[in-house]
């Protein structure tokens, strides 16, 4: 039997009605919304349960939201007995991996997670950052572009290193732009604008990541239990000081997720278990590599049915 490795989504996967199964079926999740409720002093699960959509869509509430949603499942798969050797998450899916891992509690999380959205709304006027997903680009080369385009037209950067042929750029509106006329010169077959509120995971982030440190400062992070493949570098760390560094670094820099798979597969791992809403990381992970078995726990049904074996 190869290893396991848990892994928890981020923005993007939200929808309305998440998690509202497990909440009716097991106690396990209902207890993970109500704390959230209460950590948070306004009624987050109502939100979650019933919308409306662009409410839930919203960066300060999507977080706590899709946090809340992987941290009530993964309470509820728990009684199946299986554990873990790793544990990632992609972006906001950090967060969950930490409390996954013990190395961050709960309520400190979703207050931590709503903190960060408001923060990375707040950091970029509106309209003057923004996001697109290059489809067929090859990774140097779009790197040789943003940078090319970053020095005559304005700033924009690899955010997500999601899978081969799948990367987003972020920054200014003006260099996100560039990238979409341009893209062809790095091999990109299109460019698609994203509907986020800011230029997430660029430099511009900066000020976002200033004051997330602030707040992190103040909460205590425990050495993990199980290693985190961290987003900012794809390397294994349990060092609970390390770990929340490794938070604040994350907001101004690309998620490396093709490389974390790519190293949880380097480790050992042969089962990914996508424990949140929807199934986003399991179609990321198919096409970094077909060979390793992929199982996404997203409702009551698959919490007690997700074959592993």
């Amino acid at each position: 039997m190869g290893k396991i490795a848990f892994v928890f989504p981020g923005q993007g996967a939200q929808a309305v009605g998440m998690g509202q199964d497990a909440c009716e079926r097991f106690e396990e999740s209902r207890a993970i919304f109500e704390r959230a409720d209460a950590a948070l002093g306004f009624p987050l699960s109502e939100l979650i349960f019933q919308g409306p959509d662009e409410q839930l869509r919203q960066t300060a509430n999507t977080q706590p939201a899709l946090l809340t949603t992987s941290v009530a499942l993964l309470e509820a798969f728990k009684r199946r007995g299986v554990k873990p050797d790793y544990v990632a998450g992609h972006s906001l899916g950090e967060y969950s991996a930490l409390v996954a891992a013990g190395s961050l509690g709960f309520e400190d999380a979703v207050r931590l997670v709503r903190s960060r959205g408001l923060f990375m709304e707040q950091a970029v006027p509106s309209g003057q950052g923004a996001m697109a997903a290059t489809l067929g680009a090859e990774r140097e080369a779009l790197e040789a572009l943003c940078r090319d385009i970053s020095a005559s037209v304005g700033l924009v950067e690899l955010a997500n290193v999601n899978c081969p042929g799948q990367i987003v750029v972020s920054g200014s509106a003006e260099g996100v732009a560039a990238v979409a006329e341009r893209g062809k010169e790095a091999g990109a077959k299109r460019v698609v604008p994203l509907d986020v509120s800011g230029p997430f995971h660029s430099s511009l982030m900066q000020p976002a990541a200033d004051k997330l440190a602030d707040e992190l400062a103040k909460v205590s992070f425990a050495d993990a239990a199980v290693p985190v493949i961290a987003n900012v570098d794809a390397s294994p760390f349990t060092s609970g000081a390390r770990l929340r560094e490794l938070l604040v670094r994350q907001v101004v820099s690309p998620v490396q997720w093709e490389d974390s798979v790519k190293r949880l597969i380097a480790e050992g791992v042969d089962t990914f278990v996508e424990i949140g809403s929807g199934t986003v990381l399991a179609g990321l992970i198919k096409k970094i590599d077909r060979s390793v078995k992929v199982v996404s726990v997203n409702g009551a049904s698959a919490v007690l049915e997700a074959e592993l074996g």
